[in-house]
């Protein structure tokens, strides 16, 4: 158990170790995201995944991007889950080195595959994601207008580790109060992919309550690192954004099957 956990860390700290010594640009932001998820039950073995994120800059005054995620999920048994899925998503210029830079919002476009693995250490409540990606990013033409002139094909593979603890009793129940942590690392791979292999990394931490057993909202602090896939035109140094704010969550579940 030690030396699959010193494994797992050393796996989510090389994308630092391996740029540390590298130039790079600096971009902090203050974000706010606002996030929707909902598994409803289809059937003893099926769900319907629903999902919306509503992501500001500045606290909540602009727009960073909007996310909306359709999918469905299959219970292989009571630990192991598989789905798959469709994205899209926009993203707006902010920041000092905005990816958009042609000055007007760009969308994607994204299908998925995942696994996830549930599991117990003690009264937490464990849950480890691995999700590939296939996307497809817009480029916007250089005329001034928002035409797309071409779309960019890559892949990504994501690892995220999520626990939850129960703050009265063994178990989060009805009325109750939960802490929720997750740390979820995102790496770029293939032949469109140049600076940015380690893409992405998230850490977050919350509060949450359980209303019923079907719903619960989460309250807690997020740090995002992103590297911009291209350097920047001027310096031609490599791009990171320091993205740190709130997130609040509402988790909603319904049965279909009623």
């Amino acid at each position: 158990m030690h030396k699959a956990s010193f494994i797992v860390v050393l796996f989510c700290l090389m994308p630092f170790l391996a740029t540390a010594q590298l130039e790079r640009l600096r971009d902090e932001n203050q974000i706010g995201w606002f996030v929707y998820n909902g598994d409803h039950a289809l059937s003893r073995k099926w769900e319907l995944h629903t999902e919306y994120q509503w992501r500001r800059v500045y606290w909540v005054s602009e727009w960073q991007q909007w996310l909306a995620r359709l999918g469905a999920n299959y219970s292989l048994n009571d630990k192991i889950t598989g789905g798959f899925g469709y994205t899209t998503l926009v993203t707006y210029p902010y920041g000092d080195y905005p990816t958009a830079d042609k000055g007007v919002p760009y969308p994607e476009h994204r299908i998925y595959e995942d696994i996830q693995i549930a599991d117990t250490a003690g009264v937490v409540t464990l849950g480890h994601r691995f999700r590939l990606e296939q996307r497809w990013i817009s480029d916007i033409a250089s005329d001034g207008s928002r035409r797309i002139a071409s779309w960019e094909y890559q892949n990504r593979i994501r690892y995220q580790i999520e626990a939850t603890l129960p703050l009265q009793g063994r178990t989060v129940d009805s009325r109750e109060f939960f802490l929720s942590f997750f740390d979820e690392l995102f790496i770029s791979f293939g032949r469109n992919v140049d600076l940015n292999v380690y893409n992405q990394n998230r850490i977050y931490g919350a509060i949450g309550f359980q209303f019923r057993d079907n719903l619960s909202a989460e309250l807690g602090y997020l740090n995002q690192i992103t590297q911009h896939a291209d350097p920047d035109p001027v310096s031609n140094n490599r791009v990171f954004e320091y993205n740190n704010g709130f997130r609040l969550s509402l988790n909603y579940n319904l049965d279909f099957r009623r």
